[in-house]
């Protein structure tokens, strides 16, 4: 038994650790500096992210002294929630050969003689030692690892959308997995997803996510404070992946329709707008009517949720494949003229756009199945990758083409890439012959050699965010975008906030418990002490006793006789 000094000393020590490192955990945003960048004045590079940090503390305290992006998208990549495909002995016993040594020792199984039974038991018991218990220890230990991994995804989004305050969150794909599991398995872990990771949450109700049409309702306005606002900062725009419907080769109708009814639509549009309060600006906006010769529009931000899956071919369904195209043609056919300014396009989808080697951490790689079908690619193809950059952002090498091939202004935000890349795509409308080709490069490359902002070379960022799951650092994306009335055009820029590994997730978790331990050992310690019981010296007082009862034992006894003598008597039982 320890005494209560020892515990007080152990408590001096553990009692600071615990308080700092889940100070840290709980408030990690906060020690990091953690914040959605704030608008700036268009043509600067550099991040304030002091000034940042100021404002989004001031968000918490005078919420309308704010200064903050009228969008604030928080991006989380990547969760994966596994399941039982990862147990090793999920739904089978977990001392099989065991089992059967005990059926072939009570002659219940079928052998040709003894020696054989008995060299089959021997078999087994063997495989009981090297097999069942280590399996067995493993499995426990992932359960209790998929149990905690869902809490540890749930800090990241509670904590950063408790500090950050953004005004929409999205997960880039991949929310489960595996595309193989089987219905069962797969609501179960569309259970923990909405119960555990991202509880509160909800997902995008299927009459709000709009298929593109030229005639089209709001989802929103951007910088006002209505239940509008406050029910998009509950929802979730949910991108579906290669583990929650597979790639063009393992997508089909049911795997499709399984995912759309647990987390909304995989292919839609949203619409929201940004109210001018500035009347002599709102003077200047285009109207067939008043003001025919303008090219500004009502400053828009068009969301444009693209499952890229089945983009590349052969696919195995192609009537999907068939309503993905239809789709991405409704997207280009229904946006603004890139004549036109004030609308902004921001794409979120999974699979990232095509870059050649050494450009990001993986080089592009396909496989397909043997009877055709994409099976597996980390990368769209180049030629699914320009239907982006021409089509969707009317993107152009001629010089000549609609809006001198400046394109429409926009950022693509993806996964799927769990490393993570921050890319620059353009085209050099100065280059001669074959060198007039799409070229990318990493963003703080492109910045340095005077790329982004160049007329003669249009461009578009694309940001792939590193995965949120502890073997990346639980990162998660801060998006700002902000509208510019001087030059009436969208800005927007990015920052990546990461709480660190899971392991110190389950170390501060873990140390607080024995903290608990040993207060609630010492209060016990301590109350006793209170009422009379010696505990410090509990462990002497037991053997003192212990050798009295044994001395005792066999020793004379001193008899009272009644008349006021003693007699001693012998041993008596």
């Amino acid at each position: 038994m320890y005494s209560a000094t020892s515990l007080r000393n152990a408590l001096r020590v553990l009692i600071p650790i615990a308080v700092a490192c889940t100070f840290y955990l709980y408030l990690y945003p906060v020690f990091l500096g953690c914040a959605f960048p704030l608008p700036q004045p268009a043509g600067q590079t550099e991040l304030n992210n002091a000034a940042a940090f100021r404002d989004t503390l001031r968000q918490h305290v005078i919420p309308s002294s704010s200064s903050a992006a009228p969008f604030r998208l928080l991006a989380l990549g990547d969760p994966q929630l596994e399941g039982d495909t990862s147990i090793k002995n999920y739904n089978r016993e977990p001392f099989l050969h065991w089992t059967w040594a005990m059926r072939h020792l009570t002659y219940k199984t079928e052998q040709p003689s003894l020696r054989w039974r008995l060299r089959q038991v021997v078999h087994d018991l063997v495989d009981v030692v090297f097999e069942d218990i280590p399996d067995t220890l493993e499995s426990i230990r992932k359960r209790i690892d998929l149990f905690g991994n869902d809490f540890y995804l749930a800090h990241i989004y509670r904590t950063l959308r408790w500090w950050t305050r953004p005004t929409h969150v999205s997960v880039l794909g991949d929310l489960l997995g595996s595309q193989w599991i089987k219905d069962k398995e797969f609501a179960r872990r569309s259970w923990r997803f909405w119960n555990r990771s991202f509880k509160g949450a909800e997902r995008v109700p299927d009459e709000v996510a709009a298929y593109p049409l030229e005639e089209y309702d709001l989802a929103g306005l951007l910088g006002v404070e209505d239940s509008n606002a406050a029910a998009w900062r509950r929802r979730l725009i949910n991108v579906a992946g290669n583990h929650d419907i597979g790639y063009a080769g393992d997508l089909t109708k049911a795997r499709l329709e399984r995912f759309e009814r647990a987390f909304g639509k995989a292919a839609y549009e949203l619409r929201f707008e940004l109210p001018i309060t500035n009347a002599n600006a709102n003077a200047t906006i285009y109207d067939a009517e008043k003001n025919p010769e303008s090219n500004r529009l009502s400053p828009e931000l068009r969301i444009v949720n693209i499952n890229n899956m089945n983009l590349d071919t052969p696919a195995v369904d192609q009537s999907l494949q068939d309503k993905t195209y239809a789709f991405v043609n409704d997207v280009v056919n229904t946006a603004s003229a890139v004549e036109y300014s004030g609308h902004f396009t921001l794409v979120l989808t999974h699979i990232p756009l095509y870059k050649p080697e050494g450009v990001c951490v993986d080089a592009p790689y396909f496989t397909f199945h043997a009877g055709g079908g994409v099976k597996e690619q980390n990368q769209l193809s180049a030629d699914a990758s320009r239907g982006f950059l021409e089509g969707i952002f009317g993107l152009s090498g001629d010089p000549n083409a609609a809006g001198q091939g400046r394109g429409r202004r926009g950022v693509v935000i993806n996964g799927h890439d769990h490393e993570g890349c921050d890319t620059y795509h353009y085209i050099n409308q100065t280059a001669e012959g074959d060198n007039r080709q799409w070229r990318v490069t990493r963003w703080d490359n492109a910045q340095a050699a005077g790329i982004p902002g160049n007329s003669e070379i249009p461009g578009l960022r694309e940001v792939t965010v590193r995965a949120m799951m502890g073997g990346y650092g639980g990162n998660a994306g801060l998006l700002s975008v902000w509208f510019d009335e001087s030059t009436w055009e969208w800005e927007f820029e990015f920052t990546n906030c990461a709480l660190g590994t899971q392991y110190f997730w389950w170390f501060v978790h873990l140390f607080d418990l024995i903290t608990v331990v040993v207060i609630l050992t010492y209060g016990v310690v301590r109350i006793l002490g209170a009422v009379g019981i010696d505990v410090e010296n509990w462990s002497a007082a037991k053997a003192v006793v212990s050798d009295s009862i044994s001395t005792s034992k066999g020793a004379p006894k001193l008899v009272y006789n009644g008349n006021g003598n003693g007699t001693v008597h012998g041993d008596t039982k």
